[in-house]
């Protein structure tokens, strides 16, 4: 609702101006969806996905199917609300929390296609954290694409991510059992809560491994965790069998965000589908850049608080770029991002471990081989 009053327009108290610009944008990318007379490549099947890793091969029609299941899950009467998802969605990605769920699922000898509709709703949970992040952190560019802030404005891509976590809810609803609800209520609130002790350390030098770990197991890992939980419980295992679920997932999420931080020094805009140096451009203090403050020469380690400091303090685009310079410098040359693999393979190896003692079959080697595969991932 528009209100006029003196002294210009305002929207419930807002003033005219950024907020305003942003929503007349959305509305008016509405005002084209009621006019578009073709469909995305989303809703023709034609879901755009990376490449995926050899051992997701065996459930290769499982994901055909999940895939089918997000497309048709997407209707609405909303065209705004289909255009921002599958903007997102249908530009791929890796779909790694739905496979775990299914790889775990089979793994223990599913037989059903209840994990079909669970793997979807994890995806939608995982795609509606990235509509929030590109939001917080102001990010323009995700899978070689601009974000959906980028294209349609915050308060779109906000309230869709709002419609994504609630479809998902809508969905698990479906499978009638209390603890998978469980599961993934705890999941969500865990994610949140990652998310908001990430902003709280934004800008922040004195953050440690620790605090580092808190953050991607919360954020990150927690998701993948819920993931396998659920093809166990799917799978009608045990507790211990659960917890060996449980394990394999956060050490698999954690391996997988670590790689994540280094190739942000360390890999290049066309594999990363992402601008090089987006973490220090927003703050955030990585596992990189944690260890390069702590293996660097004094002189490095002081350039590098500097530029965490730096980084919240609204430099012309020129300042940021010779800092992300000298940064990327300091952390390649201290041998951090070395000790960050380092790390990441002794987390992935946990990930191994966890699946001692399981079923001999394609499965349960397809989950080892995800793990051993995810660390030498360069995209």
């Amino acid at each position: 609702r528009i209100n006029h009053r003196p002294g210009g327009r305002t929207i419930r108290g807002w003033p005219h101006g950024h907020f305003y610009n942003r929503l007349q944008k959305s509305i008016a990318v509405a005002r084209c969806a009621f006019r578009r007379p073709s469909l995305s490549p989303l809703f023709q099947g034609q879901l755009l996905r990376a490449p995926a890793p050899p051992a997701l091969t065996v459930i290769a029609s499982d994901m055909q199917a999940v895939d089918r299941l997000i497309h048709d899950s997407l209707h609405t009467g909303v065209p705004l609300v289909a255009e921002v998802s599958q903007h997102l969605i249908a530009a791929g990605g890796k779909r790694l929390r739905p496979a775990l769920l299914l790889l775990t699922a089979g793994a223990l000898g599913y037989a059903g296609t209840g994990h079909h509709r669970l793997a979807a709703v994890v995806e939608f949970i995982h795609t509606a954290t990235l509509l929030h992040d590109d939001v917080v952190d102001e990010s323009s560019l995700r899978r070689g694409l601009p974000t959906a802030n980028a294209r349609f404005g915050n308060p779109a891509s906000v309230l869709v991510g709002d419609f994504l976590y609630t479809r998902a809810f809508q969905m698990m609803v479906q499978a009638q059992d209390m603890r998978v609800m469980q599961i993934l209520a705890d999941a969500t609130n865990t994610i949140a809560e990652g998310e908001v002790m990430q902003l709280l350390h934004l800008g922040n030098a004195a953050v440690d491994e620790a605090d580092y770990l808190r953050v991607i197991r919360a954020k990150t890992a927690k998701l993948f965790e819920a993931s396998a939980r659920l093809g166990a419980v799917l799978a009608g295992s045990d507790a211990p069998r659960e917890e060996q679920c449980a394990r394999y997932g956060q050490a698999l999420g954690t391996a997988f965000q670590i790689i994540d931080d280094v190739l942000d020094y360390d890999g290049t805009v066309d594999d990363l589908g992402k601008n090089l140096g987006d973490d220090l451009r927003e703050g955030k203090p990585t596992l990189p850049l944690i260890l390069a403050l702590q293996m660097g020469t004094s002189q490095q380690a002081s350039r590098l608080r500097e530029a965490i400091a730096q980084s919240q303090s609204g430099l012309a685009p020129a300042d940021i770029a010779a800092l992300l310079h000298d940064v990327l410098c300091i952390v390649r040359d201290s041998g951090a991002l070395e000790a960050a693999r380092a790390q990441a393979r002794m987390q992935a190896d946990a990930a191994v471990s966890a699946l001692d003692g399981w079923p001999d079959n394609a499965h349960v080697h397809a989950l080892r081989e995800l793990a051993q595969s995810l660390q030498h991932r360069t995209a």
